[in-house]
């Protein structure tokens, strides 16, 4: 059992110890959530696991949609964070890239439980416009485009449209991300990272091949 940090009786002195306890709050609602799922978790269970009345969590969280939904939004902040951290020390733009990948598979091969909340908010929240998950990568969207179109203008990358790249590694990812947690295969991460940059990077067909069929595609546009 996590006990919930505790500074003076009340409401907190500080963002910073607010910051903290949210956090906290959050971390052990993912695992209730995974564990109970969402009709089964209640805040009196969450409060029992921080060892806390029920009012701590009341006073960050006054549903448990909401709270729900902050959790699933920290998995996606998480996420960020750990891709951002992967990246940090690699200058080249291919290797960021391979990292990328590297950091999105380890994170949920990790966190297994992240995915649950994921498929949980897709079948509980059919009310919701877009996901948490999607309208976090369209968030930042823009800001992996950009990196993308400084590389393409180095003639690095071939002249495709760049969403074009975005979209087809995106859902690639994600659809390996799902397909692991019901295969449990939740080892192969450096495999399945070497075999997904192998097939981005090189596609399947011979050079000969490419060649033959970009002949085709000539004598088609004439």
């Amino acid at each position: 059992m996590t006990a919930l940090s505790h500074g003076r009786p009340g409401r907190p002195a500080s963002e910073t110890i607010r910051s903290r306890r949210r956090e906290e709050i959050l971390e052990a609602a993912i695992r209730l959530f995974a564990e109970r799922g969402y009709s089964g978790a209640n805040t009196q269970a969450l409060a029992d696991m921080l060892a806390v009345g029920k009012g701590t969590i009341y006073r960050y969280y006054s549903t448990k949609r909401e709270l729900f939904l902050a959790a699933v939004d920290r998995v996606m902040r998480k996420l960020n964070e750990a891709i951002e951290a992967a990246v940090s020390s690699a200058s080249d733009p291919l290797e960021r890239m391979a990292q990328v990948v590297r950091a999105y598979l380890s994170y949920f091969a990790e966190h297994p439980e992240y995915v649950e909340l994921l498929i949980m908010e897709r079948a509980e929240f059919k009310d919701r416009p877009k996901p948490t998950y999607f309208v976090n990568r369209d968030a930042n969207k823009e800001r992996w485009l950009e990196k993308l179109r400084r590389t393409m203008a180095e003639g690095r990358l071939r002249q495709v449209p760049l969403e074009r790249i975005t979209n087809v590694v995106g859902d690639l990812l994600y659809g390996t991300m799902f397909t692991n947690y019901f295969t449990r295969r939740f080892h192969c991460v450096e495999e399945q990272t070497r075999d997904i940059l192998d097939i981005t990077f090189f596609g399947i067909l011979s050079e000969s091949e490419r060649k033959r069929l970009a002949g085709q595609e000539k004598e088609g546009n004439q």
